[in-house]
């Protein structure tokens, strides 16, 4: 079942005879537990019309790097062999996504989007809903509950996001029936850019090349379920105990997949759901009051990229705290190659250079550190949204965004005024030591060592 309210008219045109039914698929790239997707087939079945995917493949997505594209393109390398498997034909175009779109639907009837948060998506849903003379029709598959569902306001907290998630959530963890289309497409002529060989690809596009491919990441739904898997079966039943423990291999590490739509946020809600794994709820916790508190922040403040997304208190207080005297001041050249005196935080910053990705408690020391040390903090945030952005695999994202504004007070409360952080939160390396062998971790990212 698609509930209603993920499905949303982007424009008032009324349906063509068309030749076919496209999805353009951006956001959810997956072939399966996609909303939009199973949305395309039904309309395409009740018109007896095939269906056609497409995707956009541009050079430009904003702080985008090799290591992103190659992730990505592993995961729509299986899509499209398992569309095939489904009957369904993949047009992949190396173009900016909102103009492939816009010449793809000059033969449909209609259009199905998926959907996407930040400015650019934005962006070009809005002129593709402009430029085309058939319906353009968004339906949410990378939420469990729609946003403004939950919520028709940026939230303050967590706390304050929870309460209304929860009382409608019930309603939004059910299966999703998936079908075949009745009409097969995958035999139809279209010009498509050759996505088979991946590194010839990545040479191909001009973008940043000094930021290489994860090693310890594959892209796609495989590779997503089976991590998911590994997960629910190894590592649920201690998660509430040992998730902010980096020694401990403990964490889902789906966020990768999560932030490129290669896995369904309600599918792995339901599967943990079942499980009856004791750190169930702290998961979830997680993946839908935290991942969809920071879709709120997104959706709602039109600053979510920028220190002016703050709140008013957070700004005035390292406002009136800029000058304070810092033990330690360093160039975003320095904190980039991890050349602090800190060697827990060089050690976290080693992990995401070198991975792809960053235990999640060990972030949120990193970000409170990038604060201390950079002034003014404009500089700082600027600094922590470059860095989380250009390596963390599931940087330019919702989560990421939020989690920087986060360090520097974001969907948090004022605490005891101290010097440079004001009344935001401070961490501290002998909180680190309390809570876990920081030095057993640095030592795993010590420079000699990798």
């Amino acid at each position: 079942m698609i509930e209603e309210s993920r499905i949303q008219p982007l424009n008032k045109n009324q349906p063509l005879k068309g030749e076919y039914i496209l999805y353009w698929m951006q956001a959810s790239q997956r072939a399966e537990h996609n909303h939009a997707l199973e949305y395309a087939i039904g309309q395409a079945n009740e018109r007896k019309l095939p269906v056609i995917v497409f995707f956009g493949l541009t050079d430009a997505f904003p702080e985008a790097s090799e290591r992103h594209y190659f992730f990505m393109l592993e995961g729509l390398q299986e899509v499209k062999q398992t569309l095939k498997t489904k009957g369904i034909g993949m047009v992949v175009e190396r173009c900016s996504p909102e103009e492939g779109a816009a010449k793809l639907a000059g033969r449909a009837a209609l259009v199905i989007c998926d959907r996407g948060y930040l400015k650019i998506q934005n962006k070009w849903r809005e002129q593709v809903a402009k430029s085309i003379g058939c319906p353009l029709i968004q339906v949410e598959s990378d939420v469990v509950v729609p946003v403004e569902i939950t919520s028709g306001k940026e939230e303050y907290s967590a706390a304050t996001l929870r309460r209304k998630l929860q009382r409608v959530l019930p309603l939004y963890l059910t299966p999703l029936d998936q079908q075949l289309p009745a009409v097969d497409s995958s035999g139809l002529d279209f010009e498509s850019y050759d996505i088979s060989g991946i590194f010839r690809v990545v040479e191909d596009l001009h973008i940043d090349r000094t930021v290489k491919p994860a090693p310890l990441y594959h892209g796609g739904t495989l590779a997503a379920r089976k991590r998911l898997r590994d997960f629910i079966e190894h590592k649920l039943a201690k998660y509430h105990e040992l998730r902010n423990d980096p020694n401990e291999d403990c964490l889902s590490s789906l966020s990768p997949y999560l932030h490129f739509g290669q896995i369904s946020p309600s599918f792995v809600a339901s599967e943990v759901g079942r499980s009856g794994e004791a750190g169930s709820d702290a998961f979830l916790e997680e993946l839908v009051i935290r991942r969809e508190l920071s879709m709120n922040f997104i959706r709602y403040n039109p600053d979510y990229d920028s220190y002016r997304g703050l709140p008013d208190w957070a700004k005035k207080t390292l406002f009136e705290h800029r000058n304070d005297a810092r033990e330690s001041l360093y160039s975003r050249e320095e904190l980039e190659k991890a050349g602090t005196h800190d060697p827990y935080w060089n050690a976290a910053q080693r992990e995401m250079m070198t991975t792809g990705k960053m235990h999640g408690y060990m972030r949120m020391y990193w970000g409170k550190k990038i604060l201390e040390w950079m002034s003014p903090p404009q500089e700082a945030y600027r600094t922590a949204g470059y860095l989380n952005n250009k390596y963390e695999l599931d940087g330019r994202d919702p989560n990421g965004f939020a989690g920087v504004a986060w360090c520097f007070g974001k969907h948090d409360r004022p605490w005891g005024s101290r010097p440079v952080f004001g009344n935001v939160r401070y961490m501290s390396a002998g909180g680190l030591k309390r809570k876990f062998d920081a030095d057993r971790y640095a030592g795993r990212y010590a420079s000699d060592t990798i």
